[in-house]
């Protein structure tokens, strides 16, 4: 996300960030989902850096290419440059201060994207060590559906799913039950 990023740095903190996480429940729910609504040979502009997911996509036959990790809020031009048939976008439009802008710069027809949702019995995420790891929206779906649609997306499909815990308490038990994850396809409204 930001341009004045150290390599190694930036490595590092893909290995905190996925290390933990990969393969998981969201992992399968997201590649059955796109599996279900892109065929397999499309091209696919995936927003973020090149990660263990955009990998797993690539290993299924997806044609995957990422942007380069630049702040997505200021510079757009991979968005806007780019000929890919689909873009996906899972997890990210949470980090950006205006998703509504990339939303519209997309030049693909297709979009794949998936968010967490916000849960009325936690805080919104902020890493207090990394400003990269920061969530400025956490939406409800609603409120992702109104962005879509206002930024000339219409949702054909949509899924949500929940994100347990083995810990103990009352969050973790509220995290069984509560959907924390919300995937949607969409395609461009010919204005």
């Amino acid at each position: 996300m930001f341009t004045n990023i150290n390599s190694t740095a930036f490595a590092e903190f893909q290995k905190k960030m996925y290390d933990k996480s990969y393969p998981n429940k969201r992992y399968k729910h997201t590649i059955q989902f796109l599996k279900k609504h892109v065929r397999e040979s499309a091209t696919i502009l995936d927003l973020g850096v090149e990660n263990p997911f955009s990998k797993m996509m690539s290993s299924e036959g997806f044609k995957v290419e990422n942007t380069k990790g630049e702040d997505l809020d200021l510079d757009a031009s991979a968005i806007k440059n780019s000929e890919a048939e689909v873009v996906t976008a899972f997890e990210i439009f949470e980090h950006l201060l205006s998703p509504f802008t990339v939303l519209k710069a997309i030049q693909s027809n297709k979009l794949v994207a998936s968010i967490p949702l916000r849960l009325w019995f936690s805080s919104a995420y902020r890493s207090k060590t990394d400003m990269r790891d920061r969530h400025f929206h956490e939406f409800e779906d609603w409120q992702f559906d109104w962005l879509l649609e206002k930024a000339g997306w219409e949702i054909k499909a949509r899924q949500k799913w929940t994100n347990p815990t083995k810990k103990i308490g009352i969050r973790p038990l509220l995290r069984w039950i509560t959907p924390r994850y919300y995937i949607v396809y969409a395609e461009r409204i010919n204005n």
